[in-house]
């Protein structure tokens, strides 16, 4: 029995046990993580999106193979083994080109399955659900027709298919984020989860994917759980009992939750008693990334340079010259665009990090941070509650504790102590 399927069968059984999944392609957030992960040996799931890596490149402008390759070295600086690492791959499936004819979108999504289980991806959610070129909303039966065939691709060319595990289903905010503020949210009822199950088992059997079906450990549901741009929807357990009850009348399986960031521990540790096993966060590993750099840069005025990195105006004129990545989200006056763009929990600040102006900046940062002698009165200043006499000095170790804010209470509230 692997791990995880250990880990699950706890959870079945009425233990608190879960893992977080870590899904960012930001190096200053990874790096964080894998940190986390030579220090505990916490079993650590490292996710990218359709959206941040594909054959096309993604935002990130890396291939599967590519993002391996990176994050491989990244854990050997780390002196984390890639086997302590449990790599997926988040909503594969047509989304990046739905903008194409559903055949031709669906022919660029068996592509990009094959390339994630070639390079090494073993936890993989199939997602099919969004329609394509105009077609209309596609029905749980051609969803799940769709997904059954991207499973039939990974199963071909997975280098083990026997180490490969499966997340269906689909109840979840599009990759990327809501584009406008939910006014509310239902959680997904039993009768919509029968279905999902119901239209999968059917759709893989018809494809003769048995074998593959015995690996699905996890379906995506909603459990009115989401986040906008000012607003935290909180979970409420009594509201999801009976989605959390149904589970249990399936072998196996357990619920992925996504859209956790930002709730509040005590939610995050009733997710995990309730079976959402799978606790998907990445905004909020941004949210504290853009914190750390915030404050760094509030050390860097006080400091008497020449030349200092400017960091925050240089980011505020780049999403200013390409505001692609948050135009179609924010609306309203300057000064509140101005507030969304820099603190909003959606952070869509996020994308603009690996623009070579504002990397060359944050650099420009780091090293004007690490080459000055800095007064512990100045560090805890920016970075409140830091301890007296154990203050970091050096940039990247400021920013990998604000970032393990997000990342400790995860694996705390998913039960690894």
């Amino acid at each position: 029995m692997s791990l995880v399927h250990d880990l699950i069968a706890r959870n079945r059984a009425g233990e608190p046990i879960g893992l977080p999944c870590f899904c960012t392609a930001n190096e200053h957030v990874l790096r964080a993580v894998l940190a986390h992960a030579a220090k505990t040996g916490f079993p650590t799931v490292i996710e990218a999106t359709c959206n941040q890596v594909n054959q096309d490149g993604g935002y990130t402008g890396m291939t599967p193979a590519n993002f391996m390759t990176w994050l491989a070295e990244l854990a050997s600086q780390a002196g984390v083994s890639m086997d302590h690492l449990i790599l997926g791959g988040d909503h594969l499936g047509p989304n990046p080109w739905k903008s194409e004819p559903i055949d031709a979108a669906m022919d660029k999504a068996r592509e990009l399955v094959r390339l994630y289980v070639e390079a090494g991806f073993t936890k993989i959610h199939l997602d099919a659900s969004m329609a394509c070129g105009g077609e209309p909303a596609p029905s749980f039966a051609q969803i799940a027709e769709r997904a059954a065939a991207l499973c039939a691709v990974a199963e071909a060319h997975a280098p083990d298919p026997s180490r490969l595990i499966y997340i269906i289903g689909t109840e979840v905010p599009i990759p990327g984020g809501e584009t406008e503020e939910p006014d509310a949210l239902d959680v997904t009822s039993v009768a919509r989860f029968e279905d999902t199950i119901q239209t999968h088992h059917d759709a893989w059997r018809a494809r003769g994917l048995d074998a593959a079906w015995s690996r699905i450990v996890s379906v995506v549901t909603q459990p009115g759980v989401d986040f906008g741009h000012t607003s935290i929807y909180p979970y409420v357990p009594e509201k999801a009992h009976p989605l959390s009850e149904a589970i249990l009348g399936h072998d196996g399986l357990t619920f992925e939750a996504h859209s956790t960031d930002y709730q509040s521990n005590s939610a995050l540790a009733d997710l995990v008693r309730t079976h959402f096993f799978f606790l998907k966060v990445g905004p909020e590993l941004t949210f504290r990334f853009r914190e750390a750099i915030w404050a760094l840069a509030s050390i860097e005025e006080q400091l008497d340079i020449d030349q200092p990195s400017r960091v925050r105006d240089v980011i505020a004129d780049r999403m200013t010259a390409n505001p692609k990545y948050w135009s179609d989200y924010y609306s309203g006056t300057d000064h509140e665009l101005q507030q969304l763009k820099t603190f909003s929990y959606s952070d869509r600040i996020r994308y603009y990090w690996t623009d070579p102006q504002v990397a060359s900046a944050v650099d420009r940062l780091l090293e004007v941070v690490d080459a000055s002698d800095l007064a512990e009165p100045v560090v805890s200043q920016a970075f409140l509650g830091l301890d007296f006499g154990a203050m970091p000095k050096v940039a990247s170790d400021l920013i990998g504790l604000q970032v393990n804010r997000c990342i400790a209470r995860y694996f705390r509230a998913a039960g690894h102590k």
